[in-house]
């Protein structure tokens, strides 16, 4: 935990403290320890990190987590809830006791608990991110674990293409079993897959026609014939936490001509943005040159046209450090990227892929192998 040791001596602390449950991605790195009710962890520099536990979770937390465990109890937080103290108050005064001095917390730190804590010593916020840093460099097997779910991540995708591919068209709707084929039923069945594989999807973009020139839009009701189809999944591999993220565009039917040259551009953009990606390579120069792409093919940047980054890191959040946007910065080997250009104009509708890997020396190793086929 060097990054770690070396932010809480920057900041004149005496150590970090996080607090909540797995669902927040710092705790879940630091503690590698699954759990839906909020647990404490404390770190001083060259020391193991402790995580503070309920009675019953101890045994559990001792089998899975990397960091030392204590029980609430064993901290003193019992005691301190006895004496009439309210919750936030007792586990500032755990954490004074085993910090010892001023403490460095994330951002995501509860407000309500930072008050307690500064009436027994300095909190100094962690704006720089530290953890974040440290989260943003995958280890080997961090990175092996993101390639097998994106290899669900495939199967899923490939199961609700399947769907449109064999539906039919009538009087502009798509039909399959007799019943218009709609965003919901794709989703679902994709994720059902995921479901199978151990990896939960939360809300998968199905989105068609129109709405597609909304780059979040959810999708909902029938799908349309030849009109695109933007599907954006980025399941989340229940055991581990960690995610993967891809998006394809397809047409059931003959596209746009519009839609058709979208498409190229959008593909044409991947290919450039990841032919530059590359340890040292900074992700506002990426950002920037599939701009000046785009613009010579005609299209804007902005508000209209290609309206959001070139990509993100990818790991226990979908969205985390590093930015291929305005303000990234350099990568570095063993970041886990996507590279994700659209195009999206109201009354034409939207073009989305999106493929991810990891920055190496030299490239880009890409994970993604799935096929690109506007029409099917």
């Amino acid at each position: 935990m060097n990054g770690l040791d070396s932010a809480i001596r920057d900041a004149g602390a005496a150590a970090y403290a996080a607090y909540g449950s797995s669902a927040d991605a710092n705790v879940r790195y630091l503690t590698r320890f699954r759990t839906t009710d909020p647990v404490l962890y404390v770190a001083k520099p060259g020391e193991r990190g402790m995580v503070v536990v309920s009675q019953m979770e101890h045994e559990r937390a001792v089998r899975e987590s990397v960091a030392a465990v204590v029980t609430r109890a064993d901290a003193g937080y019992l005691e301190h809830i006895k004496a009439g103290e309210t919750r936030w108050r007792a586990t500032a005064h755990v954490i004074a006791d085993l910090a010892g001095g001023p403490l460095l917390v994330p951002a995501t730190f509860p407000l309500a608990l930072a008050r307690e804590l500064e009436t027994f010593q300095p909190v100094v916020l962690d704006a720089a991110g530290a953890v974040e840093g440290m989260r943003a460099v995958k280890t080997p097997e961090e990175i092996e674990r993101i390639r097998s779910i994106q290899r669900v991540t495939e199967a899923a995708m490939d199961r609700g293409i399947a769907l449109i591919r064999s539906s039919a068209p009538r009087a502009g709707v798509l039909y399959r079993d007799g019943a218009p084929l709609t965003a919901e039923a794709v989703r679902t069945a994709m994720h059902t897959l995921l479901l199978a594989h151990s990896c939960r999807g939360v809300d998968t973009i199905v989105s068609c026609g129109p709405d597609t020139a909304l780059p979040h839009h959810a999708g909902e009701g029938p799908l349309l014939a030849d009109e695109p189809i933007v599907i954006d999944i980025y399941p989340q591999d229940e055991l581990s936490g960690y995610h993967a993220d891809m998006t394809r565009t397809v047409v059931k039917g003959e596209p746009s001509p519009a839609i058709r040259e979208m498409y190229d551009a959008v593909r044409d953009a991947k290919s450039l943005g990841a032919s530059l990606v590359r340890a040292g390579a900074v992700g506002a120069d990426l950002y920037h040159a599939v701009v000046e792409f785009f613009r010579d093919r005609g299209y804007e940047s902005n508000m209209r046209g290609f309206t959001h980054s070139l990509g993100h890191g990818v790991g226990l959040e979908v969205h985390e450090e590093p930015s291929l946007g305005p303000l990234g910065g350099a990568l570095t080997a063993g970041n886990v990227v996507t590279i994700e250009p659209g195009l999206y104009y109201p009354g034409t509708g939207g073009v989305r892929l999106e493929d991810m890997g990891a920055v190496t020396e030299t490239g880009f190793d890409r994970f993604t192998q799935y096929e690109e086929e506007l029409t099917i």
